[in-house]
C-alpha cells in the first residue's frame, strides 16, 4: 500500500499524520544566539574585535535562556536540540576562532590559521559528543570543556585587554597556547560541573540570594575583570580537580 508522505501506519493502525512545526519563542531566543555569533565573525572582520567579544558573551546569554524556556514552557523538541547545536557550532566555535585570527594569531601564519580551526573542530566534536551522550552522559557532569565557556575565556580576554587594559593586543603566544589549550580540553573527558542542572525553582537560603545579588553588582562594576576571572576559572576547575583526585584520591573521577 503506498502511504502519503508524513503519515505513520503500524500494524493494524490507521495512518496518523505527523505534527509539524517549531516552538517559537526557544526558536526566537536560539535564533537570537546564531545572529549574535554571524555578526560576531563580522564584526571581528571588519577589525572591531572589542564588540565582536561583547556580541559573544550576548550570544552566551541567549543560549543560557533558551533551554531553560523551553523546558518550562513544555516546547522542548529534537528540533531545538539540534538547531541548538547548530547556533552552538557558529556562535562559539566559529566566531571565536575567526576573532582570535583577527586579533592576534595571523601573524603566525600556519600555525595560527590551524590553532583557530583546531578550535572550531574541537568545538563542533564536543557538540556532536554531547548530543550522542545526552540520555545517557552524567546529568551533573560535563564531559570536556562545553563550548560556550571556551568561546568565553577567548572573548573575555579581548574585554579585558582592551576594555580594562587599554591594550591594542594581549601577547600572541600566550593566545596560541590558549586556544590550543582550550581546544583539546573540549575534547578530553575530564569532567566539568553542570550548573544548569540547578533548580531556581526549589527553595534555598536567603543568604544564597544576597550573594547573588552581590555577585552582579560587582560584575555590573567591574564587567571585564570578573567575566575574565569567571571564565578562566570554570576552564581551570575541570583540570585541577582532575588532578586533585589523581594526587589524593589515587585515580580520577570516572567521566561518564
Amino acid at each position: 500500500m503506498n502511504t502519503p508522505v508524513g503519515d505513520v501506519v503500524e500494524d493494524g493502525e490507521p495512518p496518523r499524520r505527523l505534527r509539524r512545526g517549531v516552538f517559537i519563542v526557544p526558536s526566537l531566543v536560539t535564533s537570537a544566539a546564531f545572529f549574535s555569533g554571524f555578526y560576531a565573525i563580522i564584526a571581528s572582520i571588519n577589525g572591531d574585535y572589542y564588540t565582536a567579544a561583547w556580541v559573544i558573551i550576548l550570544a552566551m546569554f541567549f543560549d543560557g535562556i533558551d533551554g531553560r524556556i523551553a523546558r518550562a514552557t513544555g516546547a522542548t523538541s529534537q528540533f531545538g536540540v539540534e538547531f541548538d547545536s547548530l547556533s552552538d557550532l557558529i556562535a562559539f566555535g566559529a566566531a571565536p576562532a575567526i576573532l582570535m585570527y583577527n586579533w592576534v594569531l595571523q601573524p603566525f601564519g600556519k600555525v595560527g590559521w590551524m590553532a583557530a580551526f583546531l578550535f572550531c573542530l574541537c568545538g563542533a566534536l564536543r557538540l556532536a559528543r554531547f548530543n550522542t551522550m545526552v540520555e545517557t552522559g552524567p546529568k551533573d557532569r560535563f564531559v570536556g570543556l562545553p563550548i560556550p565557556p571556551a568561546a568565553g575565556v577567548l572573548a573575555a580576554t579581548v574585554l579585558l585587554t582592551r576594555g580594562a587594559l587599554d591594550m591594542e593586543r594581549a601577547p600572541s603566544l600566550v593566545i596560541l597556547v590558549t586556544v590550543y589549550a582550550l581546544a583539546l580540553l573540549m575534547v578530553s573527558n575530564i569532567p566539568y560541573h553542570n550548573f544548569k542542572t540547578l533548580s531556581m525553582r526549589s527553595r534555598r537560603p536567603f543568604h544564597i540570594l544576597l550573594g547573588m545579588i552581590l555577585l552582579i553588582f560587582v560584575v555590573a562594576q567591574f564587567p571585564h575583570h570578573l567575566l575574565f576571572a569567571m571564565a578562566v576559572i570554570y576552564a581551570l576547575s575541570g583540570p585541577l580537580e582532575w588532578l586533585w583526585r589523581r594526587a589524593f584520591k589515587g585515580s580520577p573521577q570516572p567521566a561518564a
